[in-house]
């Protein structure tokens, strides 16, 4: 049958990349949009240490069969920052040993699986009105595009295996020196890395050796090279990504070179333990049985299931005490200044172990709001173009948000019945400090963003500069050590216009400016308004309570119901 290249090669394969890359930002916009904490939980759970993050890995792996869909959704959590570069190593371990533990699924029709399921969970998406649900959808719908477009991909490159000249090369093909091994497993990675699929390589090289046309030596060497080419998928995967989401594919590839280069040199030495092992599984593979009049090599598929199994379960357990040098060396891969940059995403002071001392627990939430508000400021920075800022103000805000979502839970989880009534004001309080912390985040974030977008000319820069300078001096009546220090001047000396001033200074720049400077500078003075708002509203929430003689009578209380505890009787606690 003769192929046409267009329609049945590239078509497919096009158009399969491009659903893949899809659906992987599909599933990483939905969980980042769904409850992160509850997510941060679950996974710290499930990986919270490389042992559970390698059991997690081959549990999932072979209940899904396709460590390439793990080891993409893994990548894609990596980018949405649930998933720390640590667990992730473990799990992509776990995934690899996880796809060998159930070859005979290879065959799963994933793809058409993978197409109703999108169609599903886009019609959900489409017509949900809870956010929820939709967010749930939407990361479901990323998931099964996934799978459809790896199977398009795959379909698209299979009309290529039928080709002859391949049938002719793989006849040809026989590892018997390390020359030929190494040969075997090169071409066998260059296939998998073509259909995006080790399982599909394996199940094709089990086929043409239990037909005779490759022997059982070589057909366990085409299983080492699809180890290797598997790798590529996750690759591709993160090209688009951010660098923790490189870093976690990088280490799938790291994983899987450095165990083909170690099991090459011990190849043949590993055969003879195989060939030995087999008499445990039916025998020798070499020896054909008659089906049909024709000779067939039945135990070939068990040698190359349980050789496969053995490299990635060998793989594993030789890398698994290097999990900790495997991080240190990635995370300096591409790393340039702006990742010294402190990470807003991940709380500092909220210590699940203070939660049940109130008297602790609130200065933690005092310090994680201050540091909210210290990212926040950064937007200031970021602005101006200060080359130590984030480059993207995108980024850094989503880092604060999650970090927003992480005060607020905490804060809230301190609200217990039992509680007096002036601890629980105080915790209201700092949620609604909290929430108008995120929200001057959330205006400042757009502030830089406007800033960023808009080129100003010589007329407008000024008025810009003014702007931003009058947001860092009001930004000090809550953040007292931000910035430089006021210079010690005599009263009215330093002094900047007003909102309405730099207004009207803005609408008669006249010719001077163009419309959409003028307009962008308008927007600007409108954000900086708000946020000038909100610092009083922070300012004034911060008075509305005394917060230190709350906490000392909390103290009080917690002294004397330690005492009664350690007396083993009970003291009465002052009425206040």
């Amino acid at each position: 049958m003769e192929i046409d290249i267009f329609k049945d090669v590239l078509v497919p394969v096009i158009g399969g990349l491009g659903i893949f890359m899809l659906g992987l930002e599909f599933m990483a916009n939905g969980i980042q949009a769904l409850s992160v904490n509850k997510m941060r939980e679950f996974l710290a759970k499930a990986a919270g240490t490389p042992v559970k993050g390698v059991l997690a890995g081959t549990f999932i792996t072979g209940v899904i069969q396709s460590s390439t869909a793990m080891t993409v959704m893994v990548v894609g959590l990596v980018n949405a920052g649930v998933v720390g570069l640590r667990p992730a190593i473990s799990v992509i371990m776990g995934a690899n040993i996880g796809t060998t533990l159930g070859n005979g699924l290879i065959a799963l029709p994933l793809g058409p699986l993978g197409l109703i399921l999108g169609g599903i969970f886009a019609l959900i998406y489409c017509f949900a009105k809870n956010e929820k649900v939709r967010n749930i959808a939407l990361a479901c719908m990323g998931f099964a595009l996934i799978f459809y477009g790896l199977n398009l991909m795959t379909g698209g490159l299979r009309p290529l295996r039928n080709l002859p000249e391949v049938m002719e090369l793989l006849q040809t093909l026989k590892a018997d020196s390390y020359f030929n091994l190494i040969k075997c497993v090169l071409i066998a990675a260059g296939v998998t890395a073509m259909i995006h699929s080790s399982s599909a390589t394996i199940g094709i090289v089990m086929g043409l050796g239990a037909a005779g046309i490759l022997d059982w030596t070589t057909a366990v060497a085409f299983s080492l090279g699809a180890d290797l080419g598997t790798t590529i998928t996750s690759w591709m995967a993160s090209l688009n990504l951010s660098k923790n989401a490189k870093r976690a594919a990088y280490a799938h590839i790291s994983f899987n070179i450095i165990g083909v280069c170690i099991t090459v040199p011990l190849f043949f030495v590993s055969i003879g333990i195989l060939e030995w092992a087999m008499q445990w599984f039916g025998g020798d593979p070499a020896v054909p049985v008659l089906v049909d009049g024709k000779e067939t090599f039945p135990l070939v598929p068990v040698a190359v299931g349980l050789y496969s199994t053995f490299f990635n379960v060998f793989n594993t357990l030789l890398l698994f005490p290097f999990i900790g040098v495997f991080e240190r060396v990635l995370s300096r891969v591409g790393r340039t200044d702006e990742e010294d940059i402190e990470d807003y995403s991940t709380p500092r002071f909220l210590d699940r172990k203070l939660a049940n001392d109130f008297a602790q627990a609130v200065p933690a939430i005092q310090k994680e709001t201050a540091r909210h508000l210290q990212a926040g400021a950064m937007f200031l920075n970021i602005a101006r173009g200060d080359k130590k800022a984030p480059s993207d103000p995108g980024e850094h805000y989503l880092a604060t948000d999650i970090l927003s979502r992480d005060i607020r839970l905490y804060t809230s989880n301190l609200m217990k019945e039992d509680l007096p009534y002036d601890q629980l004001d105080l915790i209201a309080s700092l949620i609604e400090e909290a929430d108008f912390t995120a929200a001057l985040t959330e205006s400042m974030h757009q502030v830089a963003r406007r800033v960023r977008r808009e080129k100003f000319g010589a007329e407008a820069q000024p008025i810009v500069d003014a702007a931003l300078n009058k947001l860092d001096a009001t930004l000090r009546s809550i953040m007292p050590d931000y910035g430089l220090a006021d210079p010690q001047m005599p009263a009215g000396h330093v002094n900047h216009p007003a909102v309405e001033e730099l207004r009207a200074r803005t609408l008669s720049l006249g010719p001077n400016a163009g419309a959409a400077e003028r307009g962008t500078i308008l927007a600007l003075l409108g954000s900086i308004e708000r946020a000038e708002i909100l610092i009083q509203r922070i300012d004034a929430e911060r008075k509305s309570v005394n917060r230190q003689s709350v906490l000392a009578r909390a103290s009080v209380r917690k002294e004397a119901r330690d005492q009664s505890m350690g007396s083993g009787g009970f003291s009465p606690v002052p009425a206040e």
